[in-house]
């Protein structure tokens, strides 16, 4: 099977996506540096938020191969950020030799600018599992917020 590339983390974005995970001891919220990144590539895409890598970690985590994301059932995630940027189904084709890389740079720059929401959020935690769900909570009641709180629905007469 070709190499079929690697998904990449600015080195900014390290500790954070280490501190994520639960491998090696950790507590964070995430199994594996592929889970957290799908999670803030999504997060990212939800927030129209796509930032350049600049430098690349290549330590913990260094460069992750593409397989840890297919085996996943990730690239899904993958193909459809990359076809909601393009505008372009033709993005999926395997033939066309920079198609991948393509796919993979608007992921990761999804993933980056996702990163950079989670950093604020996160921002002072300890434990970022709770602030994560407090954080989710929010997002889910921000989106149904019309702008006034009704208090009489909780009154009984």
């Amino acid at each position: 099977m070709a190499e079929t590339g690697r998904i990449r983390v600015a080195k900014d974005k390290a500790q954070l996506v280490k501190d994520l995970t639960s491998s090696d001891g950790g507590t964070g919220p995430f199994q594996t540096f592929a889970d957290a990144i799908v999670f803030a590539a999504a997060l990212g895409a939800k927030h129209k938020k796509r930032v350049p890598l600049g430098e690349i970690s290549k330590r913990e985590p260094s460069p992750i191969p593409q397989e840890q994301f297919i085996v996943r059932g990730y690239d899904t995630v993958i193909n459809l950020l990359a076809i909601v940027e393009t505008h372009d189904i033709k993005i999926l084709a395997f033939n066309e030799a920079n198609n991948n890389e393509i796919r993979n740079h608007v992921f990761e720059e999804y993933a980056n600018g996702g990163f950079e929401i989670l950093q604020v959020e996160l921002r002072g935690a300890v434990n970022y599992s709770e602030r994560l769900l407090l954080f989710l909570n929010s997002e889910i009641f921000q989106d149904n917020y019309d702008g006034e709180f009704d208090l009489s629905k909780f009154i009984s007469f």
